[in-house]
């Protein structure tokens, strides 16, 4: 099974880059962040003129990375094609997605996989189970990786010196007045979830929400991803928070190590 890329090397601030792609990705953003945006609304938020950001758009539009309806722009069905392909390069998805079904439905909440790409916990694939809450999380969706119970177990299973890397790149915002927010305090949580073997988030990306996670190991003994299981914290509280749901995810993530080792 290939790894993740969380070796790759991170551009420096003063690597060389195209400001009209930039530009581009800027407006992407934009139109994403808003849910679509004028070109007045986007030329104040970047910065250039209305007649740049017409232009940028005007080629996005013919490419079919956005559409145009009256005056507002919006992110095009383009994009669901290129996120499709990306999805469906991670070796062993196949695999992984029936247990995330078969966690959805014996603890009949939101159970998602995450894997690390250049320092973020990215949702690969989720599914809501009986009592499943809506969430931020969507596949795609990019978290700090503190924040998040699925991105704190990935954190503990890598060296402390890749950990450091991303503190330095992404630093420690706070999403609530829970989320870890110094460097001292993470390490000695990724410690405490070294001992355990799985990690928990209480309130700290979303308030209210509850979520606990588990690695998945690939064959080679690296850290690939993480099962998460998330709720409302009226119901993920106890010892169904703290001890059934954990060694069910466990349970299933076992099994799921086996199929990978020898598939």
């Amino acid at each position: 099974m290939a790894q993740n890329d969380v070796g790759n090397e991170d551009p420096g601030p003063r690597s060389p880059t195209i400001k009209s792609v930039e530009t581009s990705l800027e407006i992407v953003d934009e139109l994403q962040a808003r849910n679509g945006a004028r070109v007045s609304e986007l030329a104040e938020a970047i910065g250039k003129s209305k007649g740049t950001i017409h232009k940028h758009l005007i080629t996005l539009l013919k490419h079919d990375y956005v559409v145009k309806a009256g005056d507002e722009y919006r992110i095009g069905l383009r994009f669901l094609d290129v996120g499709g392909y990306a999805l469906h390069q991670v070796e062993g998805l196949q695999y992984i997605e029936p247990k995330i079904r078969e966690l959805a439905d014996l603890t009949g909440e939101t159970v998602q996989f995450s894997v690390e790409q250049r320092g973020r916990c990215v949702v690969l694939e989720r599914k809501a189970g009986q009592k499943g809450v809506f969430s931020r999380a969507r596949i795609g969706r990019r978290f700090y990786m503190h924040q998040v119970a699925g991105g704190k177990v990935i954190l503990a299973n890598l060296p402390d010196e890749r950990v450091r890397e991303i503190v330095a790149r992404h630093g420690l915002p706070a999403a609530t007045d829970e989320t870890i927010t110094s460097e001292a305090e993470l390490f000695e949580e990724l410690e405490t979830v070294r001992e355990r073997g799985h990690a928990f988030n209480i309130d700290e990306s979303t308030q209210g929400l509850h979520a606990v996670a588990v690695p998945l190991m690939g064959p080679d003994g690296d850290i690939f991803g993480a099962f998460a299981v998330a709720g409302p914290s009226h119901r993920m509280r106890g010892e169904r928070f703290k001890t059934e749901i954990p060694d069910m995810i466990r349970s299933v993530v076992n099994e799921l190590e086996l199929n990978l080792a020898h598939s």
